[in-house]
Order: C-alpha cells, then sequence, then structure tokens
C-alpha cells in the first residue's frame, strides 16, 4: 500500500494520494493473511507516508469494502488537516 499511495503521488500533480489493498473474500484468505486484512497507506507531499493496518475479520466481502472506504475517507481528512 505505501509504495502504491507513494507512487501514485510521484506520478501525478495531486499533493496527497491513499491506497488500499488486502482480502476482501469470500475466499483467497490464508493464516498469515486472513479475509479481513487490509493494508492502506496515506501519502502526502512533504510528508512521511502513513501506514495503517486494519482486520475487520470475515464480514463479508461487501462490509469489509464498506469498512475499507470509510477508513480510506478518514486518511483523506488527516491529510487535509
Amino acid at each position: 500500500a505505501k509504495a502504491m499511495a507513494e507512487g501514485g503521488l510521484a506520478r501525478s500533480r495531486a499533493r496527497c494520494a491513499v491506497a488500499i489493498t488486502g482480502v476482501a473474500g469470500p475466499g483467497g484468505g490464508s493464516e498469515a493473511k486472513p479475509v479481513g486484512l487490509v493494508h492502506f497507506a496515506l501519502a502526502v507531499t512533504g510528508r512521511e507516508t502513513l501506514h495503517l493496518e486494519r482486520r475487520y475479520g470475515d464480514l463479508g466481502r461487501a462490509e469489509i469494502r464498506r469498512r475499507a472506504v470509510l477508513d480510506a475517507l478518514d486518511l483523506l481528512l488527516r491529510a487535509a488537516a
């Protein structure tokens, strides 16, 4: 997620970029990377890139994605502060 956000920032005229990656399910999880594990990154020009990890659990694909969107929007609000 960190490399994705930093790459987006470097390749655009944006001043901030958010990236999300993880396992929303219903399959694809493993012991090391279970369903519900999501990584976020926020890259802002002139600031250290922020990484956030969430373990939502196996709540279903739609709910994991909904929560991930809310957390990503929260990161963007942090960028504006």
